[in-house]
């Protein structure tokens, strides 16, 4: 049998990430050979997957990358078990590793077969799954491609990239902010002219039953019931919804005895009060349409419009759990 050496450990120790004990009895069971070494720490690793591979690994790291290019940028969350293994600097910086790699892939498949040292990343996640004793593996994976790409990571937990129509001169302080924005409010699309009238129809539907079934509840309580909304996105508002409200609202400040002369100074902060009312889907999850996370006064569309020619392309989102 071969004398084993503290060097050929910490060799195998620098090449798997493996703990010493394990390398040494894997070198042990090869007699000295590395390759066999890894062989078997692998084959460890395989085991510890099939038996943890219902396991729920919704802890872990995500990590967003941008090319230099700065066109091109992905988002890959690294998934455990735990929050203490997620949290892990070795942990962190695989995950780190991951995406930089993932950089020069285009899909989940094509990522998890390429080259990482030698092996391909599946094989390094089996590899990882034996030395940390946890399922590991690849959660999202997303790519996005843009004139212009920037990226934010909240605490290694969300991840978010803004992809923009044209390089401006603050396009990084855009797109971080944007990116930001996303990662914080969770935008599912940027307009609601993106949206599939099917789904605003029975959105619609069921806020408006849920808040009636509420409303049964107040009523009981000798509470004041909650508004009943007729719309509750854009989408909904045609030229003639936005006529017939103008018409309401002016009845409503004839009978309040407002002079009709100053009307048109009132209607205006009206009419967008009515719009806001009725546009809730759209500032829940309409990027667009949501207030700006740095100044509330402003939508996320004007915030991007007071920065010249320039537009929200595309955008994309990870988060754990």
């Amino acid at each position: 049998m071969a004398k084993i050496t503290a060097a050929e450990v910490n060799k195998l120790r620098k090449a798997t990430g493996a703990g010493m004990m394990d390398c040494k009895k894997a070198l042990v069971e090869a007699d000295g050979d590395f390759d066999k070494a890894i062989k078997i720490l692998r084959e460890k690793g395989q085991k510890i997957a099939d038996k943890r591979a219902d396991r729920d690994s919704s802890e872990g790291a995500v990590i967003a990358k941008v090319n230099e290019s700065k066109n091109k940028g992905v988002i890959v969350s690294l998934n455990c078990e735990t929050d203490f293994v997620g949290k892990n600097d070795s942990f962190v910086s695989l995950a780190k590793e991951l995406a930089e790699l993932a950089l020069n892939t285009n899909t989940k498949d094509e990522f998890l077969a390429a080259d990482f040292n030698g092996m391909t990343v599946q094989e390094k996640l089996t590899e990882q799954t034996g030395v940390i004793g946890e399922k590991i593996e690849i959660g999202d994976f997303k790519v996005l491609e843009a004139p212009f790409v920037g990226a934010y990571v909240h605490g290694n937990k969300i991840g978010a990239l803004t992809g923009l129509s044209t390089a401006i001169d603050s396009a990084e302080t855009l797109a971080k902010d944007i990116s930001m924005q996303v990662a914080s409010m969770g935008a599912t699309t940027l307009s609601y002219k993106d949206f599939d009238p099917e789904y605003v129809a029975s959105e619609t539907q069921a806020r408006i039953a849920a808040i009636e079934k509420e409303n049964i509840e107040l009523g009981r309580l000798g509470k004041t019931l909650k508004n009943v909304p007729q719309f509750i996105s854009r989408a909904q508002l045609t030229d003639d919804v936005i006529a017939k409200a103008e018409e309401r609202l002016k009845e409503e400040l004839k009978a309040e005895g407002k002079p009709e002369q100053i009307w048109d100074r009132i209607l205006p902060g009206k009419l967008e009060r009515f719009i806001s009312d009725n546009t809730t889907l759209d500032q829940e999850q309409c990027l667009l349409d949501q207030n700006f996370i740095k100044d509330e006064k402003k939508s996320v569309a004007d915030y991007v419009q007071s920065l010249g020619d320039v537009a929200v392309v595309s955008f994309e989102r990870v988060s754990l759990g």
